[in-house]
């Protein structure tokens, strides 16, 4: 009996100033670290916290892991399948 695949993982997109970021990374280690937590939230998007605010934007989520020393801010789309990064820190 052939295995079952695993849930779908939605796909990650970048905002423009999210994409900028992303072209000042250089260390490998910043790159292995932020690659870690873009599985994480693509894998389930609800990891992440809310973040107050009111609901005529996108309701913000901020996913904080304190070993790799990442954090994202980032929305997920209606149908749950895109999450939208934001805001990178590493």
């Amino acid at each position: 009996m052939a295995p079952q695949p695993g849930p779908r993982r939605a796909r990650i997109v970048f905002s423009d100033s999210a994409t900028k970021q992303l072209e000042n990374i250089t260390s490998e280690a910043e790159i292995h670290a932020l690659d870690r937590a873009l599985v994480v939230i693509s894998v389930d998007p609800d990891v992440g916290e809310p973040l107050p605010g009111d609901a005529s934007g996108p309701h913000l989520r901020q996913y904080a892991d304190e070993v790799e020393r990442v954090r994202l801010l980032y929305w997920v789309s209606a149908l749950r399948t895109v999450v939208v990064v934001a805001y990178i820190e590493v």
